[in-house]
């Protein structure tokens, strides 16, 4: 039976890194996500075992056990068996289902884990602290967006207080880091010869050869409705009579930022951004303004793509800074909105009577820049290409083109963006690919991915065996039974 897109014929003895690949979609990511990371034990998962039970079953999946002990070591490493309790929570929360996962299999790529942690320090590899601790901001924003409260957080990871949360998701985030670069390096220099992908898909079985899921392309139009220059005043004049009440009245910026910008990620910590270095993708004009700025200065109103904003520069350190900002956004009148609308819907009946062809109304008419000039063409953001599964995409872009032949247009559309503002769009599928067998020839990008990807693990595999060698490795005798993929019982 030919297998889905998942396949490439690996043998058993194949690392679980292949697996945790599978389930997060690309092994080597600009991220990569690993279990022991942010997942917290909370009273409806983390069952006490009972005091008679003396030895844990490793081959079952999550259900009662102690939520503490070494699992292991590895280097200057330790996997406590409160590591392992958390895989099974994030990978729930992933909505993985955790039935056939054991907790041998995720010892495993803990394992795995550590020893590329382990080896990055010994090469010398750098994760600045100034990018942990910017990464530690955001997941804090999202958690306290969330849950409302800092306290709620800290609560939410059994910990005492926020700081306690910083520190834990600090060396956390690092290890990730450090086991990403380190595996990125492993493979960095790695190529493949077409001689290799042609001899990859040949010794693939016919009847095994993988299945790639039904693809389409899209292209859209959008159009904005128009905000005027009376509505961009009035902010531009809000924004500086707020620097002119902190300037001259000492009011706080932090309290302004609070009551009035309309930034959820800042906005409840007084407007404040840590660790802005020029290399940040922040817009340009933001960053322009912030290193133009001398400590406790404020800016005068400016524009970015996101909005309007006054700046103010916090705290100095070398090539890094610490600013507050607020920031607003232009009101859209009704009678703007009711205009962009009828604007779509006349596109819309142009291209359906065929007075023009989609692509060129994008061209000509279209308000997003990123696709006005490819013809509204979209490109996926995984993959780089305009190819989309139809399994994998977006939801609300599938249930939008699902049902769509090619060369259909759908309804108009409406969006609202990160502004709440409205936008229109009407969308087409360009070209509809169906569910097939691989063929080497109309596949060969996808093929060589597999090929690539393939080699990458075997090199993998081997800097992981040789590694286990040179490493000290303890593993805890509840888990000898364990048949890990890789030697790290080193036949103790």
């Amino acid at each position: 039976m030919p297998l889905k897109i998942q396949i490439l014929k690996f043998t058993k003895k194949t690392s679980l890194l292949l697996l945790f690949a599978l389930w997060q979609g690309i092994v080597f990511a600009q991220e990569v996500v690993t279990i022991d990371s942010t997942g917290t034990v909370n009273a409806e998962t983390a069952l006490i075992q009972p005091a008679t039970t003396s030895v844990r079953d490793t081959t079952q999946p999550f259900k009662r056990y102690k939520a503490e002990g070494v699992s292991a070591v590895v280097g200057d490493y330790v996997v406590l068996d409160s590591d392992i309790d958390k895989s099974y929570v994030e990978l729930k929360q992933q909505g993985i289902s955790t039935e056939e996962i054991t907790r041998c299999q995720l010892l495993g790529k803990l394992l795995e884990d550590k020893l590329y942690a382990h080896h990055a320090k010994i090469d010398s590899i750098v994760v600045p602290d100034a990018e942990i601790n910017q990464q530690i901001e955001q997941q804090m924003s999202y958690m306290i967006s969330e849950l409302g409260t800092e306290e709620k957080v800290a609560s939410f990871y059994r910990k005492d207080n926020i700081a306690e949360v910083k520190k834990e998701l600090f060396e956390v985030n690092k290890t990730v880091r450090l086991a990403s670069e380190m595996q990125r390096k492993v493979v960095d220099d790695i190529e493949i010869t077409p001689e290799e992908i042609r001899s990859f898909f040949y010794d693939i079985p016919e009847d095994e050869r993988p299945v790639f899921s039904a693809e389409v392309e899209v292209a859209q139009i959008v159009i904005e409705p128009e905000i005027n220059r009376a509505a961009k005043q009035d902010v531009i004049d809000r924004l500086a009579q707020m620097r002119q009440d902190v300037i001259e009245n000492g009011t706080s910026f932090a309290t302004k930022a609070v009551l009035y910008s309309k930034d959820p990620g800042s906005a409840s910590k007084g407007g404040l951004i840590t660790g802005v270095k020029r290399d940040t993708p922040f817009a340009k004009e933001f960053k322009d303004q912030a290193f133009s700025l001398l400590e406790g200065e404020i800016s005068e109103p400016f524009e970015t793509e996101f909005g309007f904003h006054i700046l103010m520069v916090e705290k100095i350190r070398g090539q890094e800074l610490d600013v507050r900002h607020v920031l607003l956004f232009p009101e859209v009148s009704q009678t703007t909105i009711d205009k962009a609308e009828a604007e779509i819907k006349d596109i819309r009946r142009q291209i359906v009577e065929e007075e023009i062809t989609f692509a060129d109304a994008a061209k000509k008419y279209s308000d997003e820049k990123e696709t006005r000039n490819s013809g509204g063409q979209l490109v996926n953001p995984t993959t780089f290409d305009t190819r989309f599964d139809l399994t994998k995409m977006d939801p609300t872009l599938s249930a939008q083109v699902y049902n769509l032949k090619e060369g259909e247009v759908t309804k108009v559309q409406t969006d609202r963006d990160y502004t709440g503002k409205s936008k229109f769009k009407i969308l087409t599928v360009t070209k509809r690919y169906k569910e097939h067998q691989a063929d080497y020839v109309k596949d060969y990008e996808k093929v060589k991915d597999l090929a690539l990807k393939q080699k990458q693990i075997k090199a993998i595999e081997t800097w992981q065996n040789k590694k286990i060698k040179e490493t000290y490795v303890n593993v805890n005798e509840d888990y000898n039974n364990c048949e890990f993929s890789s030697n790290w019982l080193k036949n103790q």
